[in-house]
């Protein structure tokens, strides 16, 4: 049995105006091909780590081609989408022409990439596979919980299999879900049927947490579906609200064994039941300074603040400036932004030098909306070149890369991690490399959602998902959507 492998991952915010281009894909989670993949993620916690584990327990040969992860951004350029898609076709067609056909296909995709001219730049992706592969060889997809799915992707491969968890510390369990399945399909074991039931549902970031309620009795309503006789796999999406395509928001993809009704009733089910409990999803946006009151009344340090409308993980800037402005005003010490994304005061704190003090413009350079520079003198700390291993467990087993980086401190007790590289913190350890201990920090904004949590949950006193000036608003109303079909709760449906 031999298996082709390979994805192409993006999660686009459509209302950035920073194009995607191939050298994203290159810088980003990197560009791996053919049996790069296998050295890159044998033991990762990442879809194709999952991959490979099948591909050892269930006995096929795996057929590596491409897999390239571009960080969130605007939309895709055209031209580097096609290129990428082009080389994993002729590398498909070279690996069949030497050794004749693949059983089917094991694709890795996030499930909200935009390209331009392509709004369902997955669906595309997926379709063509198809076509490749014809009705009868299997093609299994892996999918981000954040996705915006259609029709058209469930249509065309025999089986969806989303993340479960977020923070996404189950990337390489899908994956080898995928491929348990794959190798049961291609023995002739299982003949997987899918069924999709859309959701109008614009999903608050901070009730998807699935290690806490409420979010947390929805995964156990997926379990419990997923062990019912046969069912193959569920898979609930809550969608990526910041991509203006036409299917944006959440779903349930249920496949059943040879049975579609079945997937279908399955998913209607869950769909309902996540529909009757709509307000259970939803979290008014939290101003800043209304969080940090919240946290010094509870009384437990460190205070975590999420910067989640400047989420470099779901493609902002992340150059805003509020919440410093906001530990400025209030006086605050022994306070901590990771990471702040201002390559220009990077290299400038570089040239400084440890031990000297550096007078700039920070933040606020790359849009308006983002709110403006602050005016800082600051204490060069310590800088590194941002090279690093991730602590994990959710990228457990890679290791990352910052760019030029500098730990700055200013007001007699603010600090700020500035950085190169658009990624949000997953874990303590960048940190650490710059000689910072975050559990002596009383005040800790990130520029993420929820990913922070997988590294950093364990050494929060309280944690507040804060609606700061910024471009990934999570007040939807705000957004200029112009391709959105669907009247959405809580905008238009109540």
């Amino acid at each position: 049995m031999r298996i082709a492998i390979g994805g192409i991952l993006h999660e686009t915010a459509t209302f950035m105006d920073r194009p995607t281009t191939l050298v994203e894909f290159e810088r980003g989670a990197g560009f791996f091909r053919g049996d790069e993949i296998v050295r890159r993620f044998t033991g990762a916690n990442m879809c194709p780590g999952g991959f490979i584990e099948a591909a050892q327990t269930e006995g096929f040969d795996l057929v590596p081609l491409v897999w390239t992860f571009a960080y969130p951004s605007g939309l895709v350029d055209r031209g580097a989408y096609e290129a990428i898609k082009a080389e994993f076709f002729a590398r498909l067609e070279r690996a069949e022409a030497a050794d004749g056909p693949v059983d089917g296909v094991l694709l890795d995709l996030h499930g909200s990439m935009v390209v331009d001219g392509i709004d369902d730049a997955d669906g595309d992706m997926i379709e063509s596979v198809r076509k490749f592969l014809g009705p009868n060889r299997p093609l299994f997809v892996t999918t981000d919980l954040h996705s915006n799915h259609t029709e058209k992707r469930v249509r065309n491969a025999d089986a969806i299999c989303g993340y479960d968890t977020y923070p996404h510390v189950d990337m390489a369990a899908r994956g080898a879900e995928a491929g348990r399945l794959m190798a049961r399909t291609v023995r002739g074991e299982i003949k997987p049927r899918g069924a999709i039931r859309p959701l109008p549902i614009f999903w608050s970031t901070k009730t998807q947490v699935t290690a806490h309620p409420p979010m947390v009795e929805v995964l156990q309503r997926v379990h419990e579906a997923e062990s019912r006789p046969g069912m193959l796999s569920v898979t609930i999406a809550t969608g990526f609200q910041w991509a203006d395509v036409a299917d944006v928001g959440a779903s349930v993809i249920a496949v059943a064994d040879g049975d579609e009704a079945l997937a279908r009733r399955t998913a209607d089910e869950l769909g309902d039941w996540i529909w009757e409990q709509r307000e259970r999803w939803y979290a008014p946006p939290l101003a800043v300074r209304a969080a940090i009151a919240a946290g010094q009344a509870a009384g437990k340090f460190p205070i975590f603040l999420a910067d989640h409308a400047d989420n470099t993980g779901g493609g902002a800037p992340g150059d805003s400036t509020e919440i410093l402005q906001t530990f400025r005003d209030l006086k605050l010490r022994d306070a901590l932004l990771l990471y702040l994304v201002d390559p220009q005061v990077a290299l400038a704190a570089r040239a400084a030098g440890v031990g000297n003090r550096l007078k700039t413009s920070l933040g606020g350079k790359s849009s308006p909306i983002q709110g403006p520079p602050l005016e800082v003198d600051a204490e060069v700390v310590a800088v590194t070149d941002g090279a690093f291993a991730y602590d994990g467990p959710m990228y457990a087993g890679l290791t990352g890369n910052m760019g030029p980086s500098a730990w700055l401190r200013f007001d007699d007790g603010i600090s700020v991690v500035v950085v190169t590289a658009r990624e949000q913190p997953f874990d303590p350890a960048f940190a650490r490399t710059l000689g910072i201990d975050c559990t002596t920090m009383k005040y800790v904004a990130v520029k993420s959602a929820a990913h922070f949590r997988s590294g950093f949950e364990k050494l929060a006193g309280n944690i507040y998902n804060v609606d700061a000036r910024a471009i990934l608003t999570h007040d939807w109303g705000k957004l200029p959507y112009k391709k959105r079909t669907r009247k959405v709760y809580p905008l238009e449906v109540k």
